[in-house]
């Protein structure tokens, strides 16, 4: 009897922590790297893919030499590339570069009217309970128009991303229905992660995509999940221990953003 009270008990305990460790794993946004080392053109890391989904089933990023813009979406990894093409990947591709979270709807805004990006950024920002935090930014609707871009892939040495970005290869949208994949972040993450909205798109065919430039929405869904606890990974390498991180200003990035 006595036996059988302490099994149940440990049972219990185990159960107890298990359920706080899947709690704990909620709202979190999880980071690799830093927008200032991609900004100084380290285009590779250590982290896989498979690494990367144990911290979330939704996000953005990139590949090592650069090789796209990647989406997180339903678990699930994808990569447009600069001509265009979306490929589904394998968990043993390698990130220098990407934020994800297990996404959890908070907040829900209905948008049956059309809205420039603008516009949208600004209906999204009304109902947030403060700037001073994370958001992750889920909207699937109808688009009239999506202006996006990718990444040609990179060989050493690599340049900085500002000298990338002047030959993006740039995808105009016509109607075309998906999901953006967006995160909000605070001014104090400056040099961090981009400050504002940072936006990718896939197709509802998994068939087109990229970092978005500029969009209509005809009518969708926005769904917001408030992330209150950072956490960042830092690569563990010469490259980005050696690397002058102090250069890229926020007018850089907004630049390389839009």
């Amino acid at each position: 009897m006595i036996r059988k009270t302490i099994c149940t008990f440990i049972l219990c305990w185990m159960l107890c922590c298990s359920a706080v460790v899947s709690m704990a794993a909620k709202h979190v946004l999880f980071q690799i790297s830093t927008i200032n080392a991609l900004m100084q053109g380290i285009f590779d890391g250590p982290t896989t893919v498979r690494s990367l989904l144990t911290h979330g089933d939704f996000g953005i990023g990139t590949f090592n030499h650069l090789d796209g813009e990647m989406v997180i979406l339903d678990g699930a990894c994808y990569q447009i590339r600069a001509d265009g093409a979306v490929t589904k990947m394998p968990d043993t591709t390698f990130t220098p570069f990407a934020a994800v979270t297990t996404f959890t709807r908070d907040i829900i805004v209905q948008q049956t009217s059309p809205s420039t990006l603008p516009e949208l950024e600004a209906i999204i920002d009304k109902v947030l309970p403060s700037y001073n935090r994370f958001y992750a930014i889920k909207i699937t609707g109808e688009f009239t128009t999506l202006r996006a871009r990718s990444v040609p892939k990179q060989q050493q040495p690599y340049p900085p991303l500002t000298t990338v970005v002047k030959t993006q290869p740039v995808f105009e949208m016509k109607d075309v229905v998906g999901t953006i994949v967006a995160f909000r972040c605070p001014t104090f993450v400056a040099g961090i992660n981009v400050t504002g909205y940072h936006l990718h798109f896939l197709r509802a065919d998994h068939k087109a995509g990229g970092h978005v430039l500029d969009c209509v929405l005809k009518s969708g869904t926005v769904q917001i999940e408030v992330l209150p606890t950072f956490q960042l990974a830092l690569p563990d390498d010469h490259v980005f221990d050696t690397a002058d991180l102090s250069t890229s200003t926020p007018a850089d990035i907004q630049k390389v953003e839009k």
